[in-house]
């Protein structure tokens, strides 16, 4: 009999453990430079620098100059998403592959890289001025 109240003690323990733990990463985020899509405005040329398991918050904001998009297949696809707010609305998806924008607005994506690497963000059929890199250690 003792053997099992010794491992349900240490199942409780853990048990309680997680979500201190869990609530931690999601409610000490680090927010990244906001992203600004502009009609002629290149993207930053010096790469987002994140750490894997770490939780980040970044903004992507268009100023509404023309229809605009972000697309990071490869990074959004190694990136657990804890959701994505886009004008004060909140979506939890289970992936994304890009975002695209008709009019001005902001897009919010707070989210835990899991996989190092280096990954690439760019705007879809424009030129190299539209695009950036992502490294996660």
């Amino acid at each position: 009999m003792r053997p099992f109240i010794c491992r349900a003690a240490l199942v409780g323990i853990a048990l309680l453990a997680l979500p201190l733990s869990a609530a931690n990463l999601i409610t000490k985020a680090t927010d990244l430079p906001p992203l600004q899509l502009s009609a002629g405005k290149a993207f930053p040329k010096e790469p987002i620098q994140l750490e894997a398991g770490k939780y980040y918050r970044w903004k992507i904001e268009s100023d509404g100059t023309s229809e605009m998009a972000i697309a990071a297949p490869d990074f959004f696809r190694f990136i657990w998403i804890n959701e994505v707010v886009i004008n004060d609305i909140e979506v939890r998806p289970l992936g994304l592959d890009s975002i695209e924008f008709d009019d001005a607005g902001a897009a919010v994506i707070s989210f835990v890289p899991i996989r190092p690497g280096e990954f690439e963000y760019f705007m879809p059929n424009s030129g190299d001025a539209f695009r950036g890199k992502i490294i996660v250690k």
